[in-house]
């Protein structure tokens, strides 16, 4: 027994003790793929940390994730010198796999994760945990983007971060700060509802994770990071963005079309007025996406064809302006009407002055990642070039639609009953309610 932590620095969960008699109250994993060079010194480090600081018992698993190199051995040593090590061996990539496997197979009652470069303050564990351990919350989150989190990297990447949550917070209805924080933790009895309703296995994990707990009324507790990029991370940015787009896009339809049981992960909870106004969303948000690309598949063919005839008698550069910003006004004129309902000539001018600033944000950041690209790569390759336009483009569309929605054409629903008689979503009972009892409650599966 360690008489050097003192233990007042968390409550005294009797019942979570209880249960708990010769297994770990904390399991935090460290998913790797080829980090022969950090693996030691990560877990010696975390290891001492935890042995300083945390009252009860721990568990450090490291879960290699097909490695090629030696992190197998490495992993494998380390389980057997230190005994609250255990490693993991899993013949797939993955991070997403990686936190599946192991929380799924763990005993103890709070799981956590951490990257293998050690980014975040190991000073922010205890809060981040401590909350699931005294029961006021189910999840936790680092988050980079707090007032008070103390961040260090470089421009490229903060851009990357906040365009990623702005996209969250406008396409998904997300109210937690920062998604892609290497540092979160769970309770294990959340843990069996969610997981078996994530489907990513990558990056998109933690994402689609906290969206899910959100959207079922879960307590999220967000705790002010410390976090130092490190130079040396062997992500992609290009793919891993382009990855999470693609799992935005998913979730999304899910959500819309009513493929997610939501409804029972919910209801445990409670009835949270705010739960029932998100439950309109996705079914506007199918119909808009919907008008947004159709409309945008016209304007491409429009631009198209602009460009053909005035490139007849000008040069590239000024035939290019002159299609895009034509382009750009149908484009407006279009997805005010047909997108999003709005009829009549008032505030059309302002409209179309908003639909130019989002369309010269969308043409500035396909433009700047292409001269970042150059200024980077030096002479980069004609496939890079196309996939960081591609990654570009799916980032500006997306951040267009948003931009659109949230401020150019807001939902206006709460003023006053629309023309066309439609009634307002807070005149109807919550959907819930309809539903027969018998189909409410949720099974919580405890095998343990």
């Amino acid at each position: 027994m360690r008489t050097d932590t003192p233990r007042g620095t968390l409550p005294a969960r009797e019942h979570l003790l209880a249960h708990t008699a010769g297994r770990p109250v904390l399991d935090v994993v460290i998913p790797v793929h080829n980090e022969e060079k950090d693996l030691e010194r990560c877990v010696r480090r975390l290891h001492d940390h935890l042995v300083r600081t945390f009252p009860y018992g721990f568990r450090i698993t490291v879960a290699d994730n097909a490695s090629t190199d030696a992190t197998p051995q490495v992993a494998t040593r380390l389980a057997r010198s230190i005994h609250e090590v255990e490693a993991c061996r899993l013949e797939e990539k993955g991070r997403g796999r990686a936190l599946r496997t192991v929380w799924s197979h763990s005993d103890a009652p709070v799981l956590a994760y951490m990257d293998v470069d050690l980014s975040t303050d190991l000073n922010a564990l205890l809060p981040l945990v401590a909350p699931l351990i005294s029961g006021h919350s189910d999840l936790a989150i680092g988050s980079r983007l707090a007032r008070s989190s103390r961040v260090v990297r470089g421009p490229k990447r903060e851009f990357i971060s906040r365009a990623y949550n702005l996209i969250l917070r406008g396409s998904l209805a997300a109210r937690f700060s920062d998604a892609q924080c290497g540092f979160k933790a769970i309770r294990r009895e959340v843990a069996e509802r969610l997981l078996p309703m994530v489907e990513d296995t990558g990056w998109f994990f933690d994402t689609e994770l906290l969206v899910l707990a959100e959207r079922a009324g879960l307590r999220i507790h967000e705790v002010p990071v410390d976090w130092v990029d490190d130079p040396d991370s062997t992500v992609h940015i290009v793919s891993t963005a382009t990855e999470d787009l693609k799992g935005v896009w998913r979730v999304g339809r899910a959500l819309a079309v009513g493929a997610l049981p939501l409804d029972r992960l919910a209801r445990p909870f409670g009835d949270d007025p705010r739960d029932r106004q998100l439950s309109g969303v996705p079914g506007g948000l199918a119909r808009q996406l919907v008008g947004f690309c159709v409309v945008g598949a016209l304007s491409t063919l429009l631009y198209l064809l602009l460009y053909s005839l005035f490139r007849a008698g000008v040069g590239p550069q000024v035939a290019n302006a002159g299609a895009l910003l034509l382009s750009a006004v149908a484009n407006t004129a279009a997805n005010r009407r047909l997108t999003f309902g709005i009829r009549g000539r008032e505030r059309a001018v302002r409209h179309q002055a908003q639909g130019l600033v989002v369309f010269g944000i969308g043409l500035a950041l396909t433009s700047g990642s292409l001269a970042a690209l150059d200024a980077a790569a030096g002479n980069p390759s004609h496939g890079t070039e196309l996939a960081v336009l591609i990654a570009a483009n799916l980032a500006a569309t997306m951040l267009r639609f948003l931009l659109f929605r949230a401020w150019v054409f807001p939902d206006r629903r709460d003023a006053d009953v629309p023309a066309d008689g439609h009634v307002p979503a807070d005149d109807h009972a919550p959907a819930d309610d309809e539903r027969p009892a018998s189909e409410l409650p949720y099974t919580v599966r405890n095998s343990r």
